[in-house]
């Protein structure tokens, strides 16, 4: 799976580069087709990346 977090969009692939050339072409196409409030709606400035731990059963 593939993330871009500044506008939260995701995509997958069989493999990293199909991942990553996946997103790419989401991205493009959200960029193609977003109205201005859709995109300001979206955009992260800021993104935090963690990992947490849960607990299973």
């Amino acid at each position: 799976m593939s993330l871009c977090p500044e506008l939260d969009i995701a995509s997958q692939g069989d493999t990293i580069e199909a991942a990553r050339e996946n997103l790419q072409e989401a991205v493009e196409l959200f960029f193609e087709t977003a109205s201005e409030s859709e995109l300001q709606t979206r955009l992260h400035e800021e993104v935090y990346v963690t990992r947490v731990e849960v607990s299973v059963g």
